[in-house]
């Protein structure tokens, strides 16, 4: 369970610099499920674009004042045949070690989801690498379901 004194907000630009540490600390952790990732330097995102943008959340956990966990939400177009024009995709799902397993994710999940919900978008997707099943085991048990494998070919 989440502890008492944590907090869900909306990151600031002044924390830029720690979610680009949690970004690095990210791909670190999903390097060995992606054989296609470039060597180091990369980055997956433009989270100071996001935290100024209308169309992206981006939500953070704070406990005593440090930054725990974080995860975004963005409006995407959907592909012209699907039954929604747009849909709320989530990413930046990161928990620092010392906090997994506490249900912050879940609730930063929550909170992506009421955002997004504000927004009139009720279909939520993310993608997450195949064998990462821990992370497959927690999107389960917020609610998400498999729904499409990508493959590829060298």
């Amino acid at each position: 369970m989440a502890p008492n004194n944590i907090i869900f907000r909306n990151a600031t630009s002044e924390e830029l610099s720690i979610l680009l540490d949690f970004e690095q600390e990210l791909i670190k952790a999903e390097r060995p499920f992606d054989v296609t990732l470039r060597e180091d330097p990369i980055s997956y995102y433009d989270i100071g674009k996001m935290i100024e943008d209308d169309e992206a959340c981006v939500t953070v956990a704070e406990v005593e004042g440090q930054l725990v966990a974080s995860g975004y939400a963005i409006v995407k177009k959907a592909r012209h045949y699907l039954n929604h024009e747009y849909y709320s995709y989530l990413g930046f799902m990161y928990t620092h070690p010392d906090y997994r397993g506490k249900g912050i994710n879940a609730k930063i999940i929550e909170e992506l989801k009421k955002w997004s919900h504000k927004k009139g978008l009720m279909e939520i997707r993310l993608t997450v690498y195949s064998d990462n099943l821990p992370a497959i085991k927690a999107y389960e048990k917020v609610g998400f379901k498999k729904h499409i494998i990508e493959m590829r070919l060298e």
